[in-house]
């Protein structure tokens, strides 16, 4: 772990490219089998709103790894009044894209702060984003698997304008209730509402950048750019997408079950 960062922090400084998009056969996926014993080391992607921390973060448990959202550090860095903070805060509140340089900076900081705790392997949430971070995380280490959530453009804008935060205990939540018939074969989508309790109900806000306009500018530029990222990892035979047909209680099992995954036995795993 420790010459990841190391590499991570070089990479921020200056990059080559040492590798090309060859076609590779695509293997089947087995979980948790490393001829070095270490944990999973997976990454998710997904359109803003598709829902990668919620999933992510209920596999980390799962797995015993730590789940890493760059979203979040560039949100604590935001909240944290240091140096990149008014830089941050103009760059998201217009719906673009972090720099890479920002990027590795505040997540080779998360690992080095993971690694002094013990942690080992992890779920990596919001990066890579672009071609170049894969790249980049290609040089410093062997990712496993890379889980690609789907969901329809108009889910995403529903699910992303009804976010909300709780200013207290800062937990999320979402207000949409998702109801859209499926057309041209594809199926159904419902989803309730992931409501607060009584206590949070009165202290809800909105992200800044959870306008219509940026939600749609967001989109647009996860198109542009990391659309790229998934023939990336198509290519190395480490894509598994999958399209979520409904809410938590219905599309969590079917997660697992895609990824063979067994919940029972993760949870024993992981407690050991």
């Amino acid at each position: 772990m420790a010459a990841m960062i190391r590499l991570f922090r070089s990479s921020s400084a200056a990059f080559s490219t040492r590798r090309s998009l060859s076609s590779a056969a695509a293997t089947e996926f087995k979980p948790r089998v490393d001829p070095k014993g270490r944990n999973v080391q997976w990454v998710f992607l997904g359109c803003p709103g598709v829902g990668k921390g919620t999933y992510a973060s209920r596999l980390s448990v799962l797995l015993g790894v730590p789940h890493i959202a760059t979203g979040d550090l560039v949100r604590e860095e935001l909240n944290s009044s240091g140096p990149m903070s008014k830089q941050l805060e103009e760059i998201v509140n217009q719906g673009k894209l972090v720099s890479d340089e920002i990027i590795i900076n505040l997540l080779s900081k998360r690992l080095e702060s993971g690694e002094s705790k013990g942690e080992s392997g992890f779920i990596l949430d919001g990066f890579p984003r672009t071609v170049r971070q894969a790249e980049i995380l290609n040089d410093v280490t062997d990712i496993d698997l890379v889980v690609n959530l789907k969901l329809p453009e108009q889910v995403l804008i529903d699910k992303c304008l009804g976010r909300r935060i709780c200013s207290e205990c800062g937990k999320n939540f979402n207000v949409a209730t998702i109801d859209v018939k499926g057309e041209n074969g594809n199926p159904d989508i419902y989803m309730d509402p992931l409501l607060p309790p009584s206590h949070c109900a009165s202290k809800l806000v909105t992200r800044p950048d959870d306008t219509e306009t940026v939600v749609k500018q967001r989109l647009a530029v996860y198109t542009e750019k990391s659309q790229p990222v998934e023939d990336f990892y198509r290519c190395q035979g480490k894509l598994v997408e999958f399209v979520i047909p409904g809410g938590i209680p219905e599309s969590l099992p079917k997660l697992l079950e895609a990824l063979n995954l067994n919940e029972n036995e993760e949870k024993q795993s992981a407690a050991v």
